[in-house]
């Protein structure tokens, strides 16, 4: 571990946006040019269930704007089959927790935004590079907003390649410094933008409480652990494939140095088939 917590674990991301001068900032950056954000407060992340299996929305960050409104605010480092699907569910609670009893209520609701840091790629096949995707409720022939009370945006780090020099943004600098931040030996970009150095303040290893210090060597623990385990998944399935191979080819007829050259099994592994 570096100079830094590591921002991409669950503890260290919501020591950095528990923060709310850093949250603003950084949501600030992604709608810039749109609106300001001016206050903001931290509501209570667990929403109890009324389903009968009991199962309770937990968000990482919940809030809500001086203006009304409501921003979800996850980081996502586990792929899931189904998590446009999630995150679609979670956000319609939120609108659905705005309903109000009586008939004096004319149905008007607050905006709800979503916005998602994912650790994977959400589509592996799509060419599109950039790491931000800004989902809105759009007219589909026109491209007009229809509704612009539900927004969600995907930020995908992984697809996020700049480097310091190519930065040319204010949420580019945010996602370079969150993606780089477990090898950086001090923040970048604080010469243009003042946040940076309570970002670095915050996220200095050296600043850590005893138990601070102790819940992050648990969270980079279990951090690792999980990508650890991916990778070892991973090669298994590639060692499975490898021996798949082998023995069409062993059924084939061909020889034991021909397998071996075209798989990289070694002599025992192929005589097993």
């Amino acid at each position: 571990m570096g100079v830094f917590i590591h921002p991409l674990t669950d503890w260290g991301f919501k020591r950095i946006f528990g923060d709310k001068e850093l949250l603003m900032d950084f949501l600030n950056s992604l709608l810039e040019g749109e609106r300001v954000i001016t206050d903001l407060s931290y509501l209570n992340t667990e929403r109890l269930a009324e389903e009968s299996d009991g199962r309770k929305t937990v968000y990482d960050l919940y809030c809500k704007t001086d203006t009304g409104e409501y921003i979800i605010v996850e980081m996502q480092n586990k792929r899931q089959s189904f998590f446009k699907d999630r995150a679609l569910l979670y956000m319609a609670k939120s609108v659905v927790d705005q309903a109000k009893k009586g008939n004096g209520w004319d149905f008007e609701l607050t905006a709800v935004y979503g916005v998602y840091f994912v650790n994977f790629l959400l589509d592996k096949n799509e060419d599109s590079g950039y790491f931000c995707k800004d989902i809105a409720m759009i007219d589909k022939r026109t491209g007009k907003v229809f509704n612009n009370k539900f927004r969600q945006i995907y930020i995908e780090l992984p697809r996020f390649m700049k480097s310091e020099a190519d930065c040319d943004s204010f949420l580019e600098y945010w996602i370079y410094n969150l993606v780089n931040m477990n090898k950086l030996k001090e923040i970048s970009f604080k010469d243009r933008k003042a946040i940076f150095g309570r970002l670095e303040k915050l996220a200095s290893q050296a600043n850590l409480t005893e138990e601070e210090r102790w819940r992050l060597e648990e969270d980079w623990k279990n951090y690792n652990d999980f990508f650890n385990t991916l990778d070892f998944a991973k090669e298994e399935g590639r060692v499975e494939e490898k021996l798949e191979i082998a023995k069409n080819l062993k059924a084939m007829g061909l020889s034991l140095e021909a397998i071996k050259q075209a798989t990289g099994l070694s002599t025992e592994e192929i005589e097993k088939l």
